[in-house]
């Protein structure tokens, strides 16, 4: 039995056999179509749902995403980052997505509970290269950060693919290499070489049938690939020609093949409403460029409203990263680091990089005989470890002698030749580290070893150039508390060293 897929009606269902199902499911059908199978049980039902189709608005309240979990179809098969992109596209709402540009941010947007995110050429330019959007980045930059993102989340990504990195045939390689890459979706816009960024000056786009052409081209790659990458077709001709333009050139892509349609730098609401009524049944995209620019900021409510259905956020991460790389240069720079609120503490950046799960993991391939725990949290860096054979603990004599792990405390106790270290003596004391800023609020108040001079300089920069040693050589015989250094830092702050 066959079935004209593309000439099916959206709103129509059937009913198939098992086999005629399954006869659908091996048939070749248009990159555009997607298929949900439900209750596949005695004769099931094969509702054909074509992805264009824009479901009525529901005036359900904006809640916060949920982290995407990959499913396992009726059928067996593990859902692909372009099928979960397609789903999303699919449920009602108008859907946010944060832009990455890299490993990192890419996984703290999934651990804030988004449903997909976006790949950023401005940021990715910006983080890599240190370099303006302006046509610098190539193609294998692009791809090789893109697998990088990919691979450290499990939620789709949409990349964006630039102008394709050359002509119609460029368009095809960079379509194929994103897919490999691991992509959901990519981006593709009709700006010449080398492009601009969005929302800048001197943008300029190619000719119509050019553009069209590309969008064509990338289609083909997704069909030669086996692929159901999601084809972003975006326009720039707002900004570059004219209004009407952007228009026409949206309603060619959708006709070329293009599953979703974005005109960059609309700048009125009026003029967002107007694109959104252009083909319909294919879903939008809205871009929110934060900090001002052209496009009017609303929020997603009102997107929805509009009839967007997916809204892009492509300067946050990389605007607020760059403002606290700043503020934290700032500190440094005067003797000081970053006050505790404004940066996570090293347990919940262990945390987010994953190293307990690994700790965890790691378990399950120890294979030493001897198994060395070393203090993981960093909770007691000086004392010595004694690891004993399992024999031993069975009350059993073991062959094999005792291990110690030798940490700060022995070694500096005692000389690597044996012999008695007189420094050893400043292990037993701590120091005390007091910083209070000009306007008289405590800014830092700890103790530390008196002998872990290099953490103390990590802690308090300004101490750096200072000859702790020497200060501590002379009080290291002293009984009772002294004032090691009181003086005020280039910024005004008064530092303190006490050793008790």
């Amino acid at each position: 039995m066959n079935f004209n897929l593309q000439s099916m009606n959206p709103s129509s269902s059937f009913v198939a056999t098992r086999d005629q199902a399954l006869s659908v499911f091996n048939h070749p059908f248009s990159q555009s179509h997607s298929f949900l199978v439900s209750n596949f049980k005695n004769g099931s039902f094969l509702s054909p749902i074509n992805t264009h189709t824009r479901r009525p608005k529901t005036h359900t309240s904006f809640t916060t995403p949920k982290r995407f979990q990959p499913i396992t179809g009726c059928l067996g098969e593990r859902n692909t980052p372009a099928k979960a992109l397609r789903q999303i596209l699919e449920s009602p709402g108008a859907h946010q997505g944060p832009a990455c540009f890299d490993g990192l941010s890419a996984k703290l947007v999934e651990r804030a509970g988004f449903q997909y995110c976006f790949t950023s050429g401005f940021s990715i330019s910006a983080a890599r290269l240190g370099l303006p959007d302006t046509g610098f980045i190539s193609y294998g930059e692009m791809v090789d950060q893109g697998q990088q993102i990919t691979q450290a989340v499990s939620i789709p990504v949409i990349g964006d693919g630039d102008n394709g990195y050359g002509n119609a045939m460029n368009v095809k390689r960079t379509v194929k290499g994103y897919i490999r890459a691991g992509f959901a979706g990519i981006i593709l816009e009709d700006q010449v070489s080398p492009k601009a960024c969005g929302h800048t000056q001197g943008r300029k786009v190619v000719s119509r049938e050019e553009a069209v052409m590309r969008i064509k081209a990338a289609v083909d790659a997704r069909k030669e690939s086996g692929s159901d990458i999601v084809i972003v077709a975006r326009t720039d001709s707002r900004q570059a020609l004219s209004l009407e333009e952007s228009l026409w050139r949206s309603r060619a892509f959708a006709d070329a093949g293009a599953d979703v349609l974005f005109i960059d730098a609309l700048s009125s609401k009026e003029e967002m409403k107007a694109f959104c009524e252009v083909s319909p049944l294919v879903p939008k995209m809205a871009n929110m460029l934060e900090g001002g620019g052209k496009t009017p900021i609303l929020s997603p409510l009102e997107l929805e409203e509009i009839g967007y259905k997916l809204v892009a956020y492509p300067l946050s991460l990389i605007g607020v990263s760059i403002r606290a790389m700043q503020d934290s240069l700032t500190a440094l720079n005067g003797g000081r680091i970053p006050p505790p609120g404004s940066m996570p503490s090293f347990e919940e950046i262990k945390e987010i990089l994953g190293f307990n799960n690994y700790y965890e993991e790691e378990k399950r391939y120890a294979t030493s005989k001897y198994q060395l725990y070393a203090d993981r949290e960093g909770s007691n860096a000086y004392s010595i470890q004694r690891v004993r054979d399992d024999s031993e603990q069975r009350g059993q004599s073991p062959q094999d002698p005792v291990v110690e792990v030798i940490t700060p405390d022995v070694y500096t106790k005692y000389g690597a030749d044996g012999s008695r270290d007189p420094f050893s003596g400043i292990w037993s004391r701590t120091l005390r580290i007091k910083i209070t800023g000009r306007d008289g609020f405590e800014k830092l108040d700890v103790r530390v070893p008196a002998g872990f001079l290099e953490g103390i300089t990590n802690i308090v920069p300004a101490l750096g150039g200072v000859n702790l040693k020497a200060l501590l050589d002379d009080a290291a015989e002293e009984v009772g508390g002294k004032v090691l250094l009181d003086f005020n830092d280039t910024m005004g702050d008064r530092i303190q060293v006490f050793l008790e």
